[in-house]
């Protein structure tokens, strides 16, 4: 066996050959809708999700898990993120729990900071994300986010979206 070949057939074995690719895929999705969300980025926002998605954001808000056309899902979005004067979306600690048959499932931990002038609003937690292969790349199919703790000011979630709705 040449020495190229049994590297090759090594790095397969030891850094999951195809499944490493897949990981990695799914973390590019994964902080692509974070930071896509920072830069006002909704393109790349948007490319990280199948068509329908399943947002479920009741640890935070109460309610009932949403599913609707990601179109709507990220113009929701684009109609309050830019009325902050910043955020930070931080996503971290990538676990790609299951990979089966061309889904999985994925957590990442979170913490995210929103401000208005001197005013912030910080919240962390974990998301767990579905997610669906659709050709070369992986697509959040759903995400849960789970609330862990938050300090500030929530109210700033309203002020943004007066905000952004007068920047219109």
């Amino acid at each position: 066996m040449t020495r190229t070949l049994m590297a090759a057939l090594t790095a397969a074995t030891f850094l999951g050959g195809p499944a490493m690719a897949d990981q990695t895929e799914i973390s590019r999705s994964i902080t692509d809708i974070a930071a896509g969300a920072d830069r006002h980025d909704w393109e790349r926002v948007r490319s990280a999700f199948a068509e329908n998605v399943t947002s479920d954001y009741t640890s935070l808000w109460g309610g009932e898990p949403a599913t609707q056309p990601a179109d709507e899902l990220v113009a929701g979005w684009a109609g309050f993120l830019p009325g902050f004067d910043s955020t930070h979306h931080m996503v971290t600690n990538h676990t790609v729990a299951s990979i089966d048959d061309g889904s999985a499932v994925a957590e990442a931990d979170f913490t995210a900071t929103h401000r208005i002038e001197d005013g912030l609003w910080t919240l962390g937690g974990r998301y767990t994300y579905e997610l669906e292969q659709s050709g070369d790349r992986w697509v959040v199919t759903s995400l849960t986010m789970t609330a862990l703790w938050e300090t500030g000011d929530r109210g700033l979630v309203a002020k943004a979206g007066e905000r952004a709705a007068q920047k219109k």
